[in-house]
């Protein structure tokens, strides 16, 4: 039996206390799962973020989308968890990644390393997280037990089978790195690729006692009754891919609310993705058809 949706939204953009709390209330207002936010230079701190946002709220569970795990040391992190999830009642969910943008760690005056440094650091900081969340002698304690849940996203093999070890949400992006970039700028995988690498994760998590829920980050949702003309201007940013690949992507939501709501239907038998992320400039415009999902 497929597992009932999950929405969240990741707040992107920093904001004075009185508008943040405001747009955490809209979120749940709308009736937002999970409030998320990023981990980049320039952009909120994480966990003072969500402290507020639990103050704010009282349904909506709240995550990071996700930690860059080069920014933390594990004891410190461990330390901000706990804390975190005392503070936000039990409602934390962390999310980990091995970060992806070069000119932040430079700028930080942190490694960058390989992308096999950056998975092995991930992968260190994982299983020491774990150690000490889970140790009855760690001060502070987190409230939910046996741990706060792990949502890890990657795409590649190695991260995969971290992620099938680990996660108990597997987060895929749609996306991947372009190459040489040192800005963290990201190109769209076709349809066809995201099945092959959501396969490769179910053939390395095989063995789990539970199976993961399955997380998609959603980059644009235009609700629209002329879908060719809303995505013609997207093809500058994607001249290898026609008018018809661009619709046919998972990370793109066009479409009348009754279209993009049959999209995310079809996606969740095609993939088994569940708990779908949209980011705050489409905030507003996924509600209805967040609402139009639970309906049915």
């Amino acid at each position: 039996m497929a597992r009932s949706f999950r929405f969240g939204v990741n707040l992107v953009a920093p904001a004075p206390d009185r508008e943040w709390r405001a747009k955490c209330r809209r979120a749940e207002e709308l009736g937002y799962d999970v409030i998320l936010v990023p981990d980049h230079l320039g952009m909120a701190a994480p966990f003072p973020a969500l402290v507020a946002a639990a103050e704010a709220t009282e349904r909506p569970r709240l995550g990071t989308f996700v930690l860059n795990a080069g920014f933390w040391n594990p004891a410190l992190l461990a330390r901000e968890v706990a804390t975190a999830d005392a503070l936000t009642g039990g409602r934390l969910e962390l999310g980990l990644g091995t970060g992806y943008v070069q000119a932040e760690h430079e700028a930080a005056g942190l490694p960058f390393g390989s992308p096999r440094e950056r998975v092995d650091h991930l992968r260190r900081t994982v299983e020491e997280l774990t150690g000490l969340l889970g140790s009855a002698e760690h001060r502070p304690q987190p409230v939910q037990r046996p741990r706060v849940p792990l949502l890890i996203g990657g795409n590649g093999d190695r991260m995969l089978r971290l992620t099938a070890e680990h996660a108990d949400i597997a987060a895929f992006t749609g996306a991947r790195s372009v190459p040489g970039s040192t800005t963290g700028q990201l190109a769209p995988i076709t349809a066809e690729e995201l099945d092959e690498r959501v396969a490769r994760y179910r053939e390395l998590a095989a063995g789990r006692a539970e199976p993961a829920e399955l997380n998609l980050l959603v980059q644009q949702v235009v609700v629209t009754e002329d879908r060719e003309a809303t995505v013609r201007p997207f093809l500058e940013l994607v001249p290898h891919l026609t008018a018809a690949q661009v619709l046919e992507l998972p990370i793109v939501l066009v479409g009348t609310v009754e279209e993009i709501t049959a999209q995310v239907r079809a996606q969740r038998e095609r993939y088994g993705f569940t708990y779908l992320t949209v980011l705050e400039p489409c905030m507003e415009e996924f509600a209805p058809v967040m609402a139009a999902l639970r309906e049915a």
